[in-house]
């Protein structure tokens, strides 16, 4: 729930006509979340679990219908409010659909949204060969939220920021001076050695 200003599919209408349409988009985003028991029968989902499935379909709702389920707070509950509601609609609508609309069908739609400058990305994803609507669905959540972690970390060490000093480094200069001027000393000392050896000896 980073972004509850986008929607991640068309939301239910107030008129209901896309009802078919959003169960099963609603179904596919709630599995790719880990929230699809939310809205089982009998189901031991946890109720942080509940709350994030429950805020996902209220977030998919036109504005005029959130109203009519204000005070419930069960996304199971919501969700067989719904389909009592639009159930029939399987009756007359579904029996028309499964003759029109396939999974490739669903897949040429999604890709020809693609925007004009990710067509690279398009035929990217053309060529993984996706047979099921589901599985591409699914495949485009999680690269959303890797795309999401990795603006994350860019910016929190911006590019051209600078690394952290390395502790070693300092010490390793201050070393090679010390040895350097440990060298010249001794130099310095064999020349003493050398000059008072021959003064003694000439002595």
């Amino acid at each position: 729930m980073s972004n509850l200003s986008k929607l991640e599919f068309v939301a239910l209408d107030i008129t209901r006509k896309n009802y078919l349409s959003w169960v099963l988009d609603a179904e596919i985003h709630l599995d790719a979340k880990g929230l699809g028991d939310t809205i089982k029968q009998e189901n031991k989902a946890s109720s942080q679990d509940k709350a994030k499935a429950m805020i996902f379909l209220l977030h998919h709702l036109h504005e005029g219908l959130k109203t009519e389920y204000l005070t419930v707070k069960d996304p199971l509950e919501l969700w067989i409010n719904l389909k009592d509601q639009y159930h029939h609609l399987k009756l007359t609508v579904l029996p028309k659909a499964r003759y029109t609309i396939t999974d490739d069908d669903l897949l040429e739609k999604t890709f020809s949204r693609f925007h004009a400058l990710n067509v690279l990305l398009q035929q990217q994803y053309r060529e993984k060969g996706f047979k099921k609507y589901s599985e591409l669905i699914t495949f485009l959540l999680v690269a959303e939220q890797n795309n999401t972690l990795l603006m994350k970390n860019h910016e929190a060490r911006p590019t051209g920021s600078a690394p952290f000093p390395e502790g070693n480094v300092v010490a390793t200069h201050n070393q090679s001076d010390s040895r350097e001027n440990n060298s010249r000393g001794c130099d310095h000392d064999r020349g003493h050695d050398r000059g008072r050896g021959r003064g003694r000896g000439r002595g």
